[in-house]
């Protein structure tokens, strides 16, 4: 599957842009949309020159296939657009959790997947995050929208 819009919009609506390098909340370098690495596996640094919109957004285009290249190969059953579109949202993010994937492989009850969501990932830096805490919310909402 490809990330839809209504996917893409929701990453960068919660990465936002940034043309300089920064660290992010876990302090690791970061530019664009929320880009860590560039096509080809170099990770930013904070020397790196700064970069346009336009270059931000040929970034995130050409690193989301990894991301959802990752969702395609550890979910085993099948999923709806919407489904999808959160799993790579999440694993954008934080680089996936098995532990997701596996509920999901499971067909666990949508109440355990949903605690899961809303109470996992919402921390960097030892940190409770209230944009964390508002983006597992809108990848839930969005995984259990028909």
């Amino acid at each position: 599957m490809k990330t839809s819009q209504k996917g893409i919009n929701l990453i960068l609506s919660f990465e936002g842009f940034s043309a300089k390098p920064y660290l992010d909340s876990a302090g690791i370098p970061t530019i664009g949309y929320g880009n860590t690495y560039y096509p080809g596996g170099k990770k930013v640094t904070m020397k790196d020159p700064s970069i346009t919109k336009e270059k931000g957004a040929e970034l995130f285009s050409s690193v989301l296939p990894t991301y959802e290249k990752i969702v395609d190969n550890k979910i085993k059953v099948a999923l709806t657009q919407n489904q999808f579109d959160a799993l790579v949202s999440h694993t954008y993010n934080t680089g996936g959790s098995d532990t997701l994937f596996s509920l999901i492989n499971k067909n666990a009850a949508a109440a355990a997947i949903l605690d899961w969501f809303t109470s996992r990932y919402i921390t960097a830096g030892g940190k409770i995050l209230n944009g964390l805490i508002r983006r597992r919310k809108a990848e839930a909402d969005l995984f259990f929208t028909k």
